[in-house]
């Protein structure tokens, strides 16, 4: 198969499984270590987006280095989670399959990508910001948006200083 981004199938759900946990180690010794302990998306969760042409995954060297999740909110496409090996940081994976979850809420009239973020680490918000990403004030959230924050403060991520964001597609 040839590298770059492409949609997600459910047989690359294990590598998605490995990403994410490589992707988590860079909380280990942090204030957050508890991110690293996150589970990993389930496989009938995954098999969910898949279904519903919502998951990508990024290749290089014939393995998969990153993916994206992504689902329908209010009137955006969200960004459920997008996750990159940290072995293969800086190489504009992130915002490759960005790009392709932009380009998918575009296809389906949607006018935003929007995601929810830790405002202080430096490979999250500040990361999602020079992607043209900008905070979205609480009044810009639709309900099921709005449902979402409530459920990530649910899950005690409040702990830690969080944003929401979003870009047009």
């Amino acid at each position: 198969m040839r590298d770059g981004t492409r949609p997600a199938t459910l047989m690359d759900h294990p590598a998605v499984v490995r990403v994410e946990r490589r992707a988590g180690e860079m909380f280990l010794g942090a204030p957050m270590q508890e991110i690293a302990a996150d589970e990993a998306v389930s496989c009938e969760q995954f098999r969910a987006l898949v279904d519903d042409d919502a998951a990508w995954i990024h290749r290089q060297g014939g393995t998969v280095v990153g993916y994206l999740l992504a689902e329908r909110l209010d009137e955006a496409g969200h960004v459920e989670q997008v996750s990159v090996d940290p072995a293969f940081a800086g190489r504009r994976i992130g915002a490759d399959l960005l790009d392709a979850a932009a380009n998918w809420a575009a296809g389906q009239g949607l006018a935003m990508l929007t995601l929810t973020t830790f405002s202080e680490v430096p490979w999250n918000a500040p990361y999602y910001a020079r992607l043209g990403f900008e905070v979205l004030p609480q009044d810009r959230w639709g309900p099921e948006l709005a449902t979402r924050v409530q459920e990530e403060v649910s899950h005690g991520l409040h702990r830690w200083a969080r944003v929401t964001m979003g870009r047009p597609t």
